[in-house]
This record gives structure tokens, C-alpha cells and sequence, in this order.
């Protein structure tokens, strides 16, 4: 018996297509609620049935269901969602949990499903504690922006060094310049950047102890620019790329690439595409911008560009570069890359 299935992740419950290739019954319902224990019983009845197959699209729930189907010896298979979409073509009915999980399904079984790589536990890892700390950066970075706006609403000067310096520190702290509210906002803001730079700090040792240890991270890491945490995001989220075809696919990967829309002659301008994972733009963006040092061999391109443009098209194009470069380190690696840290 051959059982053909697929999975529709929501935050309430799981949608499931299965089809029995022998008889062609199909069976379809919901797995409520959307969590290991009520997904773990509902594979239990296909133990020991023959060849099964799921496959799951690569949306926010994808990791707990790949590791049930893995755990019960399910052939399993990950979806690109973007691909994925885009084989679903232009729609002419409504678009429902059940008619997503029978796309999943009708691709899997004609042998067009997108593949996704599936990642191994210790990346998976790897990647949590990443976006744990860009969440926090970002975090970090808005309540920054939060005490400059509060000083300049109420006409303080907003000075360089208020929070890289002892003399900066003391000086918010006393609230000179400030209303009463206003003092109360800087000192909350002064608490909570506090609370995440001791965060940041745990995550970062964490994730550079890792980048020392890895031979793909040490790797990346001879790439100019491209430092511990960043290698570390580029060596995550970049995945296998013995799995594309060229560097440019690589590139496509990381949501870098320009789309652009074109009809009867007329051209809109291009954007990014940002399919891709946003630690894994952050990451290539934070080492583009080291093209502006005058040792980096970009350097000439980065200014060359940045007078044509600005500043942050250059970053990207170079951003870009080291996409590139980074798909053939890995891929010249092999297994190598992807071995866990010693």
C-alpha cells in the first residue's frame, strides 16, 4: 500500500489530505489541536501500513511536524512556499485550509512539489537562537530610536555618545531637559536596553563559541567581511547548496534578487523580492557594508556604485557577491559543511 499525504499548518489545528494510491480513497480532516501529542496519535495509524509520504509547506509549524513524521519513519518532504504559490497559478475559487493541503497533496503525488531543505537538528537549533537574537537587535535598535525621539519632542539636543559613554549614561539618567514623563520614558527605556544587552551578550558568546567550532562557519568566515554571528546566519539559512543548480538560484534563495514586472513595452521599476529568510538578508547585508573599508576587495565596485546610486543599493550589490561566493564555499565542502561543531 502506497498512502500519499499532506499537511496544512495553522495555529488551531492541522489539515490533512491523504491519498491511498491502491484504491484512490481519499481522506481528509482536521488533527485538533495543532500540537506533537494529537499529531504523533494520528501518524500512529499509519505504522507499519507501507510506503507513506507527507509532505508540509515551509510556513511558521513546519519544524514540529517534520520531526513527528521523521520520529514515526515517514518518508517526508518540505515545500517552498513561494514556489508553491506560484504553482497554485491564478485562483478562481476560494482559497481554504482543504483545498491548500489537496495542492500540497496533487503536487507531491505528480512530482511537482518545490522542495525545500530540510535542515538537521543541531541547524535547526542554530537557527532558533539566531532569530532569537535578531529579534532582540531589532528590539535593541527601537528603543534606541525611542530615547532620541523622546529628547528631540522636547527640544534636548540628541548627542552621539548618550549611551556608548559613562558621561552620556549619567546624563539621561539625570533627565536634564525633561518633563516629568519624560524622565520616566528615558528611565524605562534605559532599563530595557539594559535587560537586552545581557541577552544579547548570552546569545552572542553562544553563537561565536559555535562559529570557532564549525568547519562551514570557519569558512564563511575567510569571506571579507563576514564575521562570527554573520557566518553563522549565512551558514544556517543558506541551507545545502549542493541543492542549486548555480549561484544565481542561490541568490534567488536569499529574497536579494531584483523582480521586475513588464507588459506591452512598459516596465515597473525593480524591487527585492525578500522570499528568502530575513536573518539570512540581515546577515549578507551587515558584511556588504564592510565593502566601504578601503581593504576590501569590493571596495572599488561598492564606491563605484554608491556614487551612481547611494549608500544601501551598494551594500546590496555586494551583499549579492558574497551570496555567491558563500554558495561555492559550502558547496566545495560537501558533508563537511554541515557537520555539527567539535
Amino acid at each position: 500500500m502506497a498512502i500519499v499525504g499532506a499537511f496544512d499548518v495553522h495555529r488551531r489545528q492541522v489539515t490533512f489530505d491523504v491519498l491511498d494510491t491502491e484504491t484512490g480513497q481519499v481522506r481528509r480532516g482536521l488533527v485538533r489541536p495543532a500540537c506533537r501529542a494529537t499529531l504523533r496519535r494520528f501518524l500512529a495509524g499509519y505504522a507499519g501500513v507501507g510506503e507513506v509520504e507527507f509532505t508540509v509547506e515551509g510556513c511558521t509549524g513546519w519544524r514540529f511536524i517534520v520531526e513527528e513524521l521523521e520520529r514515526a519513519g515517514i518518508t517526508t518532504h518540505l515545500a517552498e512556499p513561494a514556489a508553491t504559490a506560484d504553482a497554485r497559478g491564478s485562483k478562481r475559487r476560494a482559497k481554504t485550509d482543504r483545498t491548500d493541503a489537496r495542492h500540497l497533496r496533487q503536487l507531491l503525488v505528480e512530482g511537482r512539489l518545490p522542495e525545500s531543505w530540510i535542515p538537521p537538528e543541531h541547524v535547526r537549533e542554530v537557527r532558533a537562537r539566531l532569530a532569537l537574537y535578531h529579534d532582540l537587535r531589532e528590539e535593541h535598535t527601537a528603543w534606541i530610536q525611542r530615547i532620541h525621539a523622546t529628547l528631540f519632542h522636547q527640544g534636548v539636543p540628541v548627542f552621539d555618545d548618550a549611551l556608548s559613554s559613562a558621561a552620556g549614561r549619567a546624563r539621561l539618567e539625570s533627565g536634564e531637559g525633561l518633563s516629568s514623563a519624560g524622565v520616566q520614558v528615558v528611565a524605562a527605556a534605559l532599563r530595557v536596553l539594559d535587560a537586552l544587552d545581557e541577552e544579547l551578550h548570552t546569545l552572542h558568546q553562544q553563537l561565536a563559541a559555535f562559529a570557532r567550532r564549525q568547519p562551514g562557519c570557519r569558512a564563511l568566515q575567510t569571506l571579507y567581511g563576514v564575521g562570527t554571528i554573520t557566518s553563522v546566519a549565512i551558514w544556517a539559512f543558506m541551507g545545502d547548496t549542493r541543492r542549486f543548480s548555480s549561484s544565481a538560484q542561490a541568490v534567488r534563495h536569499t529574497g536579494l534578487d531584483v523582480t521586475v514586472y513588464s507588459s506591452d513595452g512598459k516596465r515597473a521599476p525593480g524591487h527585492l523580492a525578500r522570499q528568502g529568510p530575513p536573518v539570512l538578508r540581515w546577515a549578507l547585508y551587515e558584511a556588504g557594508c564592510n565593502a566601504s573599508r578601503t581593504g576590501s576587495p569590493d571596495h572599488d565596485f561598492y564606491h563605484d556604485t554608491k556614487q551612481r546610486i547611494d549608500h544601501k543599493r551598494a551594500a546590496i550589490s555586494v551583499a549579492r557577491k558574497i551570496a555567491r561566493r558563500s554558495h561555492h564555499i559550502l558547496r566545495n565542502l560537501g558533508d563537511q559543511a554541515w557537520a555539527p561543531a567539535t
